[in-house]
């Protein structure tokens, strides 16, 4: 297989099939990162998504996803509390939306959001937009209802997250409190109330490289255009605390290999940032174009200011998109 014809069949329309994309997960890295670069800034230019979370409901989780520093089911000694006030939430939308960041997600953690909850956000989210009208804001709740969905979107939620975490074959490895088809039935009940969807998951789980492939083929099914690729950063006491940190190449390799398959979507770096080299700065030449900036959720990243400096020097152009 000759990775520049591929590329340029990609560019054409093509759409990669799940043999070509192990042989691209395999191919000759130099020329694997290069291709998915041109591909990156044949369909999506220099533009990069930028985002910054806020853990806004921490801990007490049922689900027994074996990653997770706030499942209920290990004793990772995470900060618990309930959804964060109004005030807090919205000064920290705006203060981030200030220092150059357009897009802003609320994070909680729970299997799903109560209606109390739901109502709460759509309070929050009405504000946020008062104090910061350019703003863009996004939510991770869980497995919640096409009805809840719809009431988000007309507080003015404009993206909703939900990873798959891995493929189907290995999702039962890694969670066993829901299943891989009740992510997707949200994510289409998130769809259908006219939501825009953020969906990825984590590599270094213990899954296979063709896992990390069968998961980008079920995201392209979904049309998803907003794809977090999260390394595992192990956390002490679940059950993955010994897995081994994956290389900066098997990350540059997924990133790469996913622009193939999702050739316009935006490929998010997220968590486990800090265990990349620099930041992940080589991904941002290997086909990725989005990143969530500062804080992840229990772990750090690099600050939005480092952030921006370092896209800006990489001819990035930093919008919502």
């Amino acid at each position: 297989m000759d990775i520049f014809e591929l590329k340029e069949k990609v560019k054409n329309g093509y759409e990669v099939t799940r043999e070509e994309a192990i042989e691209i997960y395999k191919s000759d890295y130099e020329k694997l990162t290069s291709a998915a670069n041109e591909l990156r800034e044949y369909f999506c230019g220099n533009d990069f998504d930028i985002c910054t979370i806020i853990n806004a409901k921490s801990g007490k989780c049922s689900e027994n996803c074996k990653f997770c520093a706030q499942s209920s089911h290990y004793k990772t000694r995470v900060k618990e509390y309930d959804l964060l006030d109004k005030e807090t939430i919205v000064e920290d939308a705006v203060d981030k939306y200030n220092r150059g960041v357009p897009r802003f997600s609320m994070v909680a953690s729970g299997k799903s959001l109560t209606e109390d909850d739901i109502e709460k956000i759509c309070d929050i989210t009405r504000e946020i937009y008062k104090r910061a009208p350019g703003i863009r804001v996004c939510l991770s709740g869980g497995l919640i209802s096409e009805k809840g969905f719809k009431k988000l979107k007309d507080a003015g939620i404009k993206r909703v997250h939900n990873n798959l975490e891995t493929s189907r074959n290995y999702f039962k490895e890694i969670c066993t409190t829901h299943s891989y088809d009740q992510k997707i039935n949200t994510i289409k009940a998130a769809q259908a109330s006219g939501m825009e969807i953020c969906s990825g998951g984590l590599i270094g789980l213990g899954e296979s490289f063709i896992d990390r492939i069968d998961m980008a083929l079920e995201l392209r099914d979904l049309n998803i255009k907003s794809v977090p690729v999260n390394l595992l950063n192990p956390v002490k006491n679940t059950p993955l605390e010994n897995n081994e940190k994956l290389s900066m190449e098997e990350v540059n390799r997924t990133c790469a290999t996913y622009r193939f398959i999702l050739k316009d979507a935006f490929i998010r770096l997220a968590g486990g940032r800090a265990l990349m080299d620099g930041f992940g700065k080589s991904a941002f030449r290997s086909g990725a174009n989005a990143t969530i900036s500062g804080v992840l959720l229990t772990t750090e990243g690099p600050s939005i200011e480092e952030d921006i400096e370092t896209l800006e020097k990489l001819n990035f152009n930093i919008k919502a998109v």
